[in-house]
């Protein structure tokens, strides 16, 4: 079983891929996309969405990163791709899930699921250029407005050459609202000699199963769900691997937090720990009671330093077993 943790725009970045992967249970990461228009990026631009490639594409726990790049033209893509393996990605991601209206009116992301010819266009040129020993994986969803062309879509990307594929359950137009139609899967890639990814809805490790039975794919990638159990990829592979596990408590998650050196980030404005520790806690509040707390006390706080030293109050480092490494 491997487990993939999503690429989520604003919000699953360096820090908490850092985070999630020093916790563990990760067998690898996909970054926020990187808009490509028609020309080649800078090298500073890779770096700033994956500074990883600073120590070979590994995060500090050694989980592979690979750099995910959104975009409509071939060529374009192709030659970032290439770039972006040359500076130590782990393979290449692209992107026809993401849902945003901005996104879409661009001609990016998931509005290219209309067009299956164009998406095998894109992989077919970005896996021509890209060596055969590096991945070339694509993320899509069942559709746009609905799910009538969902097997034209797959096969675009199979056709295509691409690697794997990771499938968001959901059409466009569902978004992210529950529930994930896993049991779509199996149709569309019966006979398909490709690895899949099912991804949606997995909040707790009895999902994860229940999507491996539905989707009939051994392989997850883990988004929301990961937010707000910090610990839960580790918990699937526990459950799978019939290991005894003891999952996080709540002063062990803002230990993590804290350790994430999330507030240490200069090139970050003043206010930034404040505002992604309060998103955070959005997600924290689901599986979580004392984040409702935790969120009210640092409600008005805006320095890193005010919020970092509430979350001392309440922090305690884990046991440093085989746990929680």
């Amino acid at each position: 079983m491997q487990l993939v943790l999503a690429p989520m725009e604003g919000v699953v970045d360096f820090k908490m891929r850092q985070l999630l992967t020093d916790i563990g249970g990760f067998d690898l990461c996909v970054t926020e996309f990187v808009r490509v228009v028609d020309a080649t990026l800078p090298e500073r631009v890779f770096h700033r969405y994956c500074p990883e490639l600073k120590t070979d594409g590994y995060t500090r726990a050694g989980t592979p990163v690979r750099i995910q790049l959104l975009g409509q033209v071939a060529d374009a893509l192709a030659e970032n791709a290439v770039k972006a393996i040359s500076l130590g990605s782990h393979g290449i991601d692209l992107n026809f899930g993401c849902p945003a209206k901005t996104v879409n009116k661009s001609k990016g992301g998931a509005v290219l699921l209309k067009d299956p010819e164009h998406m095998y266009d894109i992989i077919k040129t970005v896996r021509d250029a890209v060596d055969s020993k590096h991945q070339v994986s694509a993320k899509i969803r069942l559709g746009f407005d609905d799910d009538s062309n969902s097997q034209e879509i797959v096969d675009a990307v199979v056709s295509a050459g691409a690697s794997s594929l990771a499938i968001h359950a959901r059409t466009k137009r569902d978004g992210y609202n529950p529930p994930a139609y896993w049991e779509k899967i199996p149709p569309l890639i019966k006979n398909k000699d490709i690895a899949v990814v099912a991804n949606g809805e997995i909040w707790q490790v009895e999902d994860a199963m229940l999507c491996q039975i539905r989707s009939q794919c051994q392989n997850l990638m883990l988004g929301r769900g990961a937010l707000a159990m910090p610990d839960l990829a580790i918990q699937i592979k526990a459950h799978v691997n019939n290991e005894t596990y003891t999952p996080l408590q709540w002063e062990h998650v803002i230990y993590h937090i804290i350790h994430s050196s999330m507030h240490q980030d200069e090139s970050k404005c003043e206010k930034y720990f404040a505002s992604r520790t309060k998103q955070w806690l959005g997600y924290l509040k689901r599986q979580y009671p004392q984040a409702h707390t935790l969120f009210d006390e640092i409600r008005r706080l805006k320095a890193k330093d005010d919020v970092a030293n509430v979350l001392r109050k309440y922090a305690k480092a884990p046991s440093f077993d085989a746990n929680h490494n």
